[in-house]
């Protein structure tokens, strides 16, 4: 069955096998597991954090470095191609493709937990706490997060464009494992095997904290009692949806949920900015982007004074997190931006990307922070004593039309969701699937089941509960894709040098013809008056 289905058991077996036992023990361990997990995530942050900071740090070097020098230039294509779309289209594509609903939820409540637990030694709810507040969020979801994408983005773009290598799977964009060796194969297999885990970890983990979110604004806005049944009853609407959209392919399903999905974004944060403290929102984002350049090589770091525990655990959180998306938004973004050169793709990142997803802090981290300064509600004791789903339902229904607005953020959470699962399921069977030709979508058999397995996975990780439990996934999936990202960068160097030392050597032998010819052209022109004077002869032959 698994070769009619043109799936790769080396891949497909052991995913479907780690991630349903993982299912199984979370949903049988329940809330027991809390305990074990708050300890792990305490290790990862104290013991592998340098790993996690070192390789956003030199990510974000090598393509600003990549961006701004020469090989900023290089087209990614042919010299005649241009963009198939436009710049605000292929924007809204990367910005859609990368942020789930996370970022309608964790911009309200981020701001609240800095300001509980705030860095550089400042006193939690103090002005200073106030000021940074929004800044830490803003940093996890800025320029540095959005340009770990561009490590599989241009190295994917570079070889199916340039080098123009038929890319199924990241390990082929990998030039440093090519080869026909046992152990090459071997590498090339793990890769592929890692980003699976990395991308499964990732968006489960993504579905987990946003099911009881929602569950509890769908209460709130019903009078539904929030319990066991309407988190089954959200897991049984989200698969049908899921299923239909991820068996409907790319065209006809998951293309029209990325146009939905950018809509309801825009639409969210327009409403929330104009019937809100507009002047302090823009006033106050000012005044953070400041902060933001400030801070930003303390924030890099992690180097954030005494008793900064939390604010350095979110940190690896969030860099765990955006290393799993990595493998599968990189394929995306490259295939769509065929025409463009390295540095309107890397620029294209922080302009529409991180500039999109600090948007989101500036208004509604804004609001929250406005509501609890000005004393009209006590987010932070809610999100501490009720948690954080209960926090963003309290500070939707303070907004004008609650329960029309309460009705268009669960939609919107809902599209949100169905656009990244769906996306993630379709990768996720493209990688585990035999060689594809172009144009060519995985099996339906293949799809479907990893829809079934991140419904599985994400209800188990609901059952134990906790936003600890989701960190720590985070952080675990995007681990061993710390190493995957080093190899991305090191063949991009491989790829870009190659090529460089290759057209000098074209170019010196152009040079080279040119003067041999230009040499012949003078000594024609230079013996021309001899051949008319001379008379034939053995001696003048050849003249």
């Amino acid at each position: 069955m698994l070769k009619s289905k043109n799936i790769d058991p080396f891949i497909f077996i052991p995913t479907a096998v780690l991630f349903v036992i993982a299912a199984f023990v979370f949903i049988l361990g329940g809330s027991g597991l809390q305990a074990g997990i708050n300890q792990l995530l305490a290790f990862l942050s104290d013991r592998t954090g340098w790993l996690y900071l070192g390789i956003y740090i030199i990510n974000f070097i090598f393509f600003i470095y990549l961006a701004f020098s020469h090989f900023g230039k290089i087209k990614l294509g042919d010299t005649k191609d241009k963009p198939a779309f436009s710049n605000f289209q292929w924007g809204s594509m990367v910005f859609a493709t990368a942020i789930d609903a996370s970022i309608l939820m964790l911009s309200m409540t981020d701001p609240l937990r800095f300001l509980m637990h705030p860095a550089f030694n400042m006193k939690p709810f103090s002005a200073q706490a106030y000021a940074t507040a929004s800044v830490f969020g803003q940093f996890d979801w800025g320029p540095m997060a959005w340009l770990m994408f561009a490590s599989a983005t241009i190295a994917i773009a570079y070889a199916m464009y340039v080098k123009k290598r038929p890319i199924q799977r990241l390990s082929s964009a990998i030039t440093v494992l090519d080869g026909k060796r046992w152990w090459q194969r071997g590498l090339r297999s793990a890769v592929d095997l890692l980003v699976v885990i990395g991308i499964m970890g990732g968006i489960g983990s993504s579905v987990g904290m946003e099911i009881p979110v929602l569950a509890k604004v769908i209460s709130a806005t019903t009078g539904i009692p929030d319990n066991f049944w309407l988190t089954l009853g959200l897991f049984a609407i989200l698969f049908v949806l899921f299923a239909l959209t991820v068996f409907a392919g790319l065209k006809g399903g998951i293309d029209k949920l990325s146009s939905a999905h950018i809509w309801t974004a825009l639409g969210f944060l327009a409403f929330v900015l104009l019937v809100g403290p507009t002047l302090h929102l823009v006033s106050g984002e000012m005044h953070n982007l400041v902060s933001l350049g400030q801070h930003f090589t303390a924030l890099s770091t992690n180097i954030l004074g005494q008793h900064a525990a939390f604010p350095r655990s979110e940190t690896i959180f969030y860099w765990g997190w955006w290393l799993s998306y990595m493998p599968f938004t990189g394929l995306f973004i490259a295939r769509i931006s065929k025409g463009r050169t390295v540095r309107q793709v890397v620029l294209g990142m922080i302009g529409y990307g991180a500039l999109g997803c600090m948007s989101f802090y500036a208004i509604l981290g804004g609001y929250t922070l406005y509501l609890q300064h000005a004393g009209i509600v006590n987010v932070a004791a809610i999100l501490q004593s009720q948690g954080q789903a209960a926090a963003i339902a309290r500070i939707i229904q303070t907004l004008p039309f609650k329960a029309l607005v309460l009705v268009f953020y669960s939609v919107s959470c809902f599209i949100f969701l169905a656009t990244t699962i769906s996306s993630s399921a379709f990768i996720v069977s493209s990688f585990t699937s035999k060689k594809l030709v172009d144009g060519q979508e995985p099996s339906h058999t293949n799809r479907m089941f990893w829809v079934c397995v991140f419904m599985l996975f994400s209800f188990g990780i609901v059952m134990v509960g906790g936003f600890k439990t989701v960190q720590t996934i985070c952080a675990l999936a995007g681990f061993p894709l710390i190493f995957v990202c080093a190899l991305l960068l090191i063949s991009i160097v491989q790829m870009v040098v190659t090529d460089k030392r290759m057209a000098e050597a074209r170019q010196h032998s152009w040079h080279y013809e040119v003067e041999r010819q230009a040499e012949r052209s003078f000594d024609s022109v230079r013996l021309a008056p001899r051949r008319k004077t001379l008379k034939p002869g053995p001696m003048t032959k050849g003249i």
